[in-house]
């Protein structure tokens, strides 16, 4: 190992959070804000590449810390093409689908790219680690109904897969070897069955499953199909109210669950009954996704930032925990999730993937 430090990159799209790891111990992780008028002037999010490198490499010059001391880089994965899970090193081909973003543009793109950039001039690695574009489900679960819809694999597999390692861990058992549902309960929510460390199946948490915050979920076909065409809303306009409007934003005027919790307190019945209609759909998806498994389930695993809700957690448990123990990993630390998928290349454990072998 060239060097004793671990770089972690993940760009959001004003800021880019980084952080310093030795072994799995942070050492610092700072969010460093970009003006919105200074991304502004930036046509494309790939024309930002320099601008976020700068201000990374002057962050590591003010803690004194010698780019000389680190083992490797990992970035971010951004909106590659649909492939496999795991840890891969950053290819030519991998930092050509992220610079013209292959599945859509998002800052997330940057991290592979910038890690690259840091990593070449040093003769150390760089690696991405489980993006949203992880595809691992079955042909048949891609079947929707429509030919011309195939269902896709859109997915918090970052932190669904780190979270299943650590379950596996404190109960002893295999990640390769063993079956979950996890449920990520975020902005977006994911339900998705993870099965020797694939996952299976997912709900596109865009278009698909229980509502959240701020989207729609699933819809009924029928109703959706008038309201596209009663020329009430432009495209984008529908668009925002079912990504951005919808939800608890919809409903109460809010994104926030703490807020939702506090109206609850306070008496406002129209607040519980919309959580408990999200516990609702989100145990439903729980039992569907599960049936995917053959009831074969080790834990069911409900994570993400919405899993700190004790209400929403409660509600859901006892919906489903008559499939299987019920575990509870709230947040999401997506930052020790990046040095671990690292970690475990640097160190040996696993193997990196290549990009261009596995797409």
């Amino acid at each position: 190992m060239k060097g004793n430090y671990i770089l972690v990159i993940n760009p959001g799209s004003t800021s880019t959070k980084i952080a310093l790891f030795k072994d799995e111990e942070s050492i610092y992780v700072e969010n460093l804000s970009h003006s919105p008028e200074e991304i502004k002037t930036y046509e494309t999010i790939y024309d930002q590449k320099d601008m976020r490198t700068k201000v990374i490499l002057n962050w590591l010059d003010n803690k004194s810390i010698k780019k000389e001391d680190l083992s490797a880089v990992v970035g971010r994965g951004g909106l590659l093409r649909p492939m496999p899970g795991g840890t891969y090193k950053v290819t030519e081909k991998l930092l050509e689908d992220l610079k013209i973003g292959y599945q859509g543009q998002h800052a997330s793109n940057l991290g592979g790219i910038i890690a690259y950039d840091i990593a070449k001039d040093l003769k150390i690695p760089s690696f991405i680690v489980d993006p949203v574009a992880v595809d691992e489900i079955t042909e048949v679960s891609r079947i929707s109904g429509i030919p011309e819809i195939p269902r896709r694999s859109l997915v918090h597999a970052l932190n669904i897969k780190a979270v299943t390692r650590r379950v596996c861990e404190n109960i002893g058992e295999d990640f390769y070897n063993s079956s979950y549902v996890v449920a990520h309960l975020g902005g977006g929510i994911s339900v998705a069955p993870v099965e020797n460390g694939r996952i299976i199946d997912v709900n596109n948490a865009n278009e698909d499953g229980p509502f959240s915050p701020e989207r729609a979920g699933g819809l009924p076909a029928g109703d959706l199909v008038k309201l596209c065409f009663s020329k009430k809303y432009t495209q984008s306009e529908l668009k925002k109210k079912m990504v951005g409007e919808a939800g608890f934003v919809g409903y109460l005027g809010t994104n926030d669950g703490r807020k939702v919790d506090d109206m609850i307190n306070n008496g406002d019945k129209k607040a519980e009954i919309i959580l408990k209609a999200m516990a609702y759909q989100i145990a439903k998806e729980i039992g569907a996704m599960s049936t995917v498994l053959f009831g074969k389930i080790d834990a069911i695993i409900l994570t993400g930032g919405l899993a700190h809700n004790k209400k929403l957690t409660s509600w859901i448990a006892e919906s489903v925990n008559f499939i299987a123990p019920v575990k509870l990993v709230p947040g999401e630390d997506e930052m020790l999730a990046l040095a671990q998928g690292a970690l475990r290349i640097v160190c040996g454990e696993e193997k990196a993937k290549i990009y261009e072998e596995e797409v």
